[in-house]
């Protein structure tokens, strides 16, 4: 090669090998740093657990009181599933432990049967500490749960019912089988207890829930209802409303990135193009939309009074945050990581993440849980937090 080509040539790739290593080198110390806090604000939160004598499950922190709650709660599983993923950012022995007596401490929910959110509590906890330590005992447990589940499902609808109608606030709007997009998130206990039993019934369950769901729940722009109610009788569409949401025609944030997220699992589950196709295009419609933020972490509804005044939803990122880090290893690697990248430089800064022993040693602040039911509002929740940690351990994994 001729010297007066070479040397240039050397020169630009030297440069293009010290950019692609500073950039490694900085996403390496983003990780470290945000593990490192994560492990010193959730070392707070259990030291406190463990000086009451007894197991609490802590979801959220609301004038200046932790709120703790039982087993049943829907959102039970996700502290323990915390301490799981904090074993596998750091490997320290003692998320493993920890991890191990917050999972066993929600057993009992395996048989619950009265609404559909078993598959994020066992999931999340079983789950993972079946991933992580491999414990045999652990699969009874995800696949009773899965039993469990499927008890909800409604063959004339070809779904699985989210909630009950008998009483709660959900009997006053008149639904007779209502299934919400969250419902999604759920899937991925059956496609694993399918693996694990070679019982195909919880896979074709969890088939025509998500190809129902794609027929009804999704808008021409691919948005989503959040709440689809179902006749009981011949599974035809009694009300497409929006609960938790603005109103019954705006776009729920949680809503949207549950759709997103649970779509991806079953891209992952099956190998189905039509499912990666749908979270692709449940992602762009948001991704695109109007009221989309600049540092992408999403208002509460998208399309939510008084924006850019409005309360942001940080669950809803860490939950799209997840979701497109395992979109990244299926195609369009850049375009996906970065979206993700971006949104965890925004989750990670003063103005979404907490300081150290501040926020009741919650990780994320501004969290909203249901601004029509005046709950939880711009709190943090145990499920940001969760997803979060998934985001960031997902990362690290894509860039190993």
């Amino acid at each position: 090669m001729n010297r007066k080509i070479f040397i240039p040539l050397f020169a630009s790739l030297l440069i293009i090998w010290s950019v692609v290593a500073g950039q490694k080198n900085s996403s390496s110390a983003f990780i470290k740093e945000n593990v490192k806090f994560a492990a010193e604000q959730y070392s707070l939160q259990t030291a406190l657990i463990e000086e009451m004598g007894e197991v609490k499950n802590p979801k959220t922190f609301i004038n200046g009181e932790i709120r703790y709650i039982r087993p049943q709660e829907w959102t039970s599983g996700f502290f323990p599933g915390s301490m799981w993923y904090l074993f596998e950012l750091t490997g320290d022995e003692k998320w493993k432990s920890l991890g191990t007596k917050y999972t066993e401490a929600i057993e009992e929910v395996k048989n619950l049967t009265s609404h559909h959110d078993v598959g994020f509590m066992i999931g999340c906890s079983f789950g993972n500490a079946l991933r992580l330590t491999g414990n045999e005992r652990y699969k009874d447990v995800i696949v009773q749960a899965a039993k469990s589940l499927s008890t909800r499902y409604r063959p004339n609808a070809g779904i699985i019912q989210s909630w009950n109608v008998t009483g709660g606030w959900q009997a006053e709007r008149g639904w007779e089988c209502p299934v919400i997009i969250d419902n999604m998130m759920n899937l991925e206990l059956l496609f694993e207890a399918t693996r694990l039993s070679g019982d195909s019934s919880f896979y074709d369950i969890a088939i025509s829930h998500a190809d129902k769901t794609i027929e009804h729940h999704f808008r021409d722009d691919y948005t989503t209802w959040h709440v689809i109610d179902y006749s009981l009788e011949d599974g035809s569409i009694r009300n497409k409303h929006t609960a938790q949401g603005f109103s019954h025609e705006s776009t729920w944030a949680r809503g949207q990135s549950w759709g997103i997220y649970g779509y991806v699992v079953c891209y992952r589950e099956t190998g189905d193009v039509k499912y990666l196709e749908q979270a692709k295009k449940a992602f762009e419609a948001v991704a695109s939309h109007i009221n989309m933020p600049e540092d992408k972490i999403p208002y509460w509804d998208y399309d939510a009074p008084n924006i850019p005044h409005a309360l942001r939803d940080v669950s809803s990122a860490a939950i799209m945050a997840s979701a497109l880090y395992e979109l990244a290893t299926y195609e369009n690697r850049e375009y996906y990581k970065g979206w993700a990248d971006e949104i965890m430089e925004s989750l990670a800064s003063p103005v979404y993440r907490a300081k150290v022993g501040e926020n009741g040693n919650f990780l994320l602040k501004h969290s909203v849980g249901s601004i029509p039911h005046g709950s939880e509002i711009d709190v943090p929740l145990n499920y940001a937090d969760y997803y979060f940690l998934e985001a960031l351990k997902r990362k690290r994994d894509l860039e190993k």
